[in-house]
């Protein structure tokens, strides 16, 4: 059986997964196929538990190879909490809320002010929760961790998936916080210098008839 964990991200995929490491009868991971394409990108081991916020942007695939048979845990977050949080991505490499605003919406993030920026958040979150009930409506194995009682929805998913381990160790790491939004880091800069030139060369190689 494969686990898939769904959610808008900014809402402890990183923690439950931590958690699902102390799980001998599963493998796990975070992320762990978002850079892979075609077919590649959805082929998950069986018995596997994959936490990944971008799978709500891959669930017509998701359905056609794993459809009923799968196991789908729908990570919840207060709404206000994950787009507060999702603020804090914004101007950061692949940051998926950047890309929202400027692949999906059409508008660069900086040409929003911080209130236009906040309301992309919580569009950001409404449509990826939408996409996730609706998916979730017709299949039989699902079951519903919130971030704020996150142990005690932990325990019951363990039991619903047939868990073997240590439990108490997995219990233990909601004790601490995985993946929180950090302080930016300077050297982010160079980083982005540097993909802003490839893409003005390559942009240009387009616009003059070469290919890159």
């Amino acid at each position: 059986m494969r686990v898939f964990i769904l959610g808008t991200g900014r809402n402890g995929s990183s923690t439950i997964i931590k958690a699902c490491q102390h799980i001998t009868n599963f493998s796990s991971s975070h992320e762990s196929r978002t850079k892979r394409l075609g077919a590649a990108r959805l082929d998950y081991p069986d018995q596997h538990i994959e936490a990944d916020n971008r799978l709500s942007w891959h669930i017509g695939e998701l359905d056609r190879l794993y459809g009923k048979e799968a196991f789908y845990v729908y990570l919840t977050r207060d709404r206000q909490k994950v787009a507060e949080s999702s603020m804090r991505r914004y101007y950061q490499p692949i940051s998926i809320v950047d890309s929202y605003c400027g692949g999906i919406k059409m508008i660069p993030p900086e040409k929003l002010n911080r209130e236009e920026r906040l309301q992309a958040c919580y569009d950001y979150v409404d449509t990826v929760n939408a996409n996730i009930e609706l998916f979730l409506k017709d299949k039989p194995h699902q079951h519903t961790v919130h971030l704020e009682t996150i142990a005690e929805d932990f325990e019951v998913l363990w039991e619903r998936i047939g868990a073997e381990g240590d439990k108490a160790a997995a219990l233990a790491e909601f004790e601490h916080t995985y993946n929180a939004s950090a302080k930016r880091r300077p050297f982010n800069l160079l980083y982005r210098l540097k993909l802003l030139v490839i893409r003005e060369v390559r942009h240009w190689t387009m616009v003059l008839g070469g290919s890159s």
